[in-house]
């Protein structure tokens, strides 16, 4: 399948400025994605860009990914209401280091090469960017962007300087990675169409070159039309220490009937004969959800690495189905010690004291009736009796009902 198939099959054809998007299977071409370091992780919104980029390099294109060192200390207004707060320089470095290792994970084997734009805008001076960059911007252009003219309004909040010169900032790393990288196309979230404008307009004045723009349209839940990777608890991310692997797992696995073929396109690297095959499946008994669990995994696996993806997996099984806790191994146990509640068993504690302490009872009484009617197990055993319960040596699954669970330490 051509590159201009295989992204219009997937779902990765917004706007663009290429008349004709076959020009994509014609000679290689090298291209940038720029993510800046506004925290220490991407989310699952930058990670669909990040598997469109995939096969912008299965195709032959050379890779530029940036990470925003100078733009990420001013911050992108572009969507924010009011003016961002300020980061650190010592914490965009650290956001950095992580985007960087989120890279190399993610694009594991495959061809691309890392570049900070701090590396090149420290160089510059103020006058000169002024002279030879900012000459070439019309204010119009500028003040014309939707975002602009909301913030400056009567009823907005306004915008800095700072804020208001970061797509000219942006259309200078194009034009520095054009210069240096030899770079003619920045891909880019359907949210980024007019930064990304800006270089490409930026170009043509000074160089008098051509250079394009491809953007991807922002991923939305079919059933709720919120931008995707947006959960209660806020955004999904793709550092374990801010979404733990289990989590991760969980978001995938409980995505919608109607949006699940969708992102098995977008979010895996399977081809078109592997999710037709999973998708007739799934739609034979939707009950047991293949679609989503292969969804699952699959994702996990890119994100986090196989024996993560495997362990995930095997203690979903364990929580939900019909696996035997006492069969997994201590990555399994880690992973599942980092979302439950773990304890330890007090010398003498009777079961129902236990139980309160877990969380799974408000008080002894209430304890000793769910053991009454059943609804406990360790190990996947029930327990009746309110006396000490049998406990293997270290951990254990306590589990009331279908959806709660502790680890008891013994």
């Amino acid at each position: 399948m051509k590159l201009s198939e295989e992204l219009t099959w997937r779902g990765f054809v917004n706007q663009t400025t290429y008349k004709d998007i076959s020009e994509l299977d014609q000679k290689p071409i090298v291209f940038y994605w720029g993510v800046d370091p506004s925290a220490d992780s991407m989310t699952v919104g930058n990670l669909a860009i990040a598997m469109m980029i995939r096969h912008f390099i299965e195709h032959g294109h050379r890779a530029i990914l940036l990470v925003g060192g100078a733009t990420g200390i001013i911050g992108d207004p572009d969507g924010k209401s009011e003016e961002r707060d300020l980061l650190s320089l010592e914490k965009v470095k650290r956001n950095k280091a992580s985007i960087i290792a989120e890279y190399n994970r993610i694009f594991a084997g495959q061809r691309f090469v890392v570049v900070d734009n701090y590396d090149w805008f420290r160089r510059i001076g103020y006058l000169t960017f002024l002279r030879d960059v900012g000459k070439h911007v019309p204010m119009r252009q500028m003040l014309g962007r939707e975002f602009i003219q909301t913030r400056l309004a009567e009823n907005g909040s306004g915008i800095s300087y700072a804020e208001f010169s970061y797509a000219l900032l942006q259309g200078y790393d194009f034009l520095h990675l054009y210069r240096n990288h030899k770079v003619t196309l920045q891909v880019c979230g359907a949210d980024q169409w007019g930064n990304s404008i800006t270089g490409v307009d930026l170009i043509r004045r000074i160089e008098s070159a051509e250079t394009n723009v491809w953007s991807a349209p922002l991923v939305v839940n079919t059933s709720t039309g919120v931008k995707f990777g947006k959960s209660e608890a806020g955004a999904v991310w793709l550092n374990e220490d801010k979404t733990s692997v289990y989590r991760f797992y969980q978001f995938w696995l409980n995505v919608d009937d109607d949006s699940v073929e969708n992102f098995l396109k977008i979010y895996t690297l399977l081809d078109k004969e592997s999710i037709a095959r999973t998708m007739a499946e799934f739609n034979h008994n939707r009950g047991v959800r293949v679609a989503q669990k292969t969804l699952a995994y699959e994702v996990t696996k890119l994100v986090h690495g196989e024996k993560k993806a495997k362990a995930v997996r095997q203690t979903t099984d364990v929580l939900f189905g019909s696996g035997n806790f006492r069969e997994l191994s201590s990555l399994d146990v880690k992973i599942l010690e980092k979302d439950l509640t773990v304890i330890r068993l007090a010398k003498g504690e009777s079961f129902p004291a236990l139980l309160v302490r877990a969380n799974m009872a408000e008080s002894n009484t209430e304890a000793s009736h769910l053991l009454t009617q059943g609804a406990i197990t360790i190990n996947g055993q029930k327990v009746t009796s309110e006396g000490q319960p049998e406990l293997r040596k270290g951990p254990n699954l306590l589990k009331r009902g279908k959806n709660n669970f502790a680890i008891i330490e013994y």
